[in-house]
């Protein structure tokens, strides 16, 4: 397996990741217990990027990916997006309110069941709210929740992060939420 290092004083990872595109889609049955099989089997051979969103099978994949990695987590890189929403009339949407950054980082924690969110990013930019206050969100410059205050799992990262393993909270210079600001 290749190696690449992410960004100047960032992470080194397989240049090979593992995303959870294929397993969210609707090609027949779904087997949590193959996928987590897949991703054991992708990290026997050295893959150490793993990819989610919150929205993946409405966090089923979140939640499965959690207990794929459970007692492994330290030998990884998880990365998961936020902002693509589905309306109650089934339509697809876009949600970039500061307030959903948080309760979407609140709940991709949730359910992967981890700590701290390594690269976590926004997955489409909602037209109707000013980049900046989407990604000014994601840097904590906003008020964050109280659960997020608390235990100090979501908050700033900016450039100025240094350490990929510093716990931070919203109002903070760093954050577990190791790097981020970057639609796709």
């Amino acid at each position: 397996m290749k190696y690449r290092k992410l960004g100047k004083n960032g992470p080194t990872v397989s240049a090979i990741g593992l995303g959870a595109g294929s397993a969210t889609t609707n090609f027949g049955e779904r087997d949590d217990e193959v996928q987590i099989a897949t991703v054991h089997r992708a990290m026997d051979l050295g893959v150490t990027l793993f990819d989610t969103a919150d929205r993946y099978m409405k966090g089923r994949h979140e939640r499965m990916l959690g207990r794929a990695l459970a007692g492994r987590r330290d030998k990884v890189i998880v990365c998961s997006k936020f902002g693509n929403i589905d309306n109650p009339d089934g339509s697809k949407a876009y949600n970039g309110k500061p307030e959903y950054v948080r309760s979407a980082c609140e709940g991709s924690l949730a359910q992967l069941g981890i700590e701290t969110i390594d690269l976590y990013y926004l997955h489409r930019i909602d037209p109707d709210v000013p980049i900046e206050e989407t990604v000014g969100a994601m840097a904590g410059r906003s008020t964050p929740s109280p659960r997020c205050r608390r235990n100090t799992r979501c908050g700033r990262a900016t450039s100025r992060t240094r350490s990929f393993r510093r716990a931070a909270s919203w109002e903070s210079a760093s954050s577990p939420i190791r790097r981020s600001a970057a639609g796709c």
